[in-house]
């Protein structure tokens, strides 16, 4: 799982112009950060890729239990970035690129970032719960600081579509 699990057609036509890479989850923060990014494209130019994580499944007892896991799990991100995809597709008129990465979410997304020079921007969503911002944006203050070496835009996850379109 160490290639782009599909790359956009526009990914020529948009080279040296902006892509805004979107780590998706089913959080609701993260169709606040999809509606920037995707506003931003539509005003702007570029192009968004989108990624998403899959962690390691440890199951050694029986292999072929962990092994259906493993494919149930892997079918199910595919489902849930194709249907962002279609969304991205939707708002903006051109597909993303795809990133499933298998393993944990920082340095995987720390990888495609480096790998990728022509992600120049991460948009996360916030979380505005009483469980903190999430993972991601905590990690980007703290051990991941330095780290990134692109921009990277934090979304409130509680902003209406009228207020983020009003932002863009």
């Amino acid at each position: 799982m160490n290639q782009p699990a599909a790359a956009s057609d526009n990914a020529t036509e948009t080279e040296g112009a902006r892509t805004f890479l979107l780590v998706v989850d089913k959080s609701a923060e993260m169709r606040a950060a999809l509606r920037f990014a995707c506003r931003r494209v539509v005003n702007s130019g570029g192009s968004v890729a989108l990624f998403h994580a899959l962690p390691y499944i440890e199951f050694q007892h029986f292999s072929t239990i962990g092994e259906l896991m493993d494919h149930e799990a892997k079918t199910e991100a595919e489902r849930l970035l194709q249907q962002i995809a279609a969304e991205v597709h939707r708002q903006t008129g051109k597909f993303p690129e795809l990133f499933l990465r298998q393993g944990d979410t920082l340095p995987e997304l720390t990888k495609v970032i480096t790998d990728n020079p022509h992600i120049s921007m991460l948009v996360l969503g916030a979380g505005t719960g009483t469980e903190g911002p999430g993972p991601i944006v905590s990690a980007i203050s703290g051990k991941l600081s330095g780290k990134i070496e692109i921009p990277v835009t934090i979304v409130p996850g509680d902003l209406s579509e009228e207020r983020i379109d009003a932002l863009t």
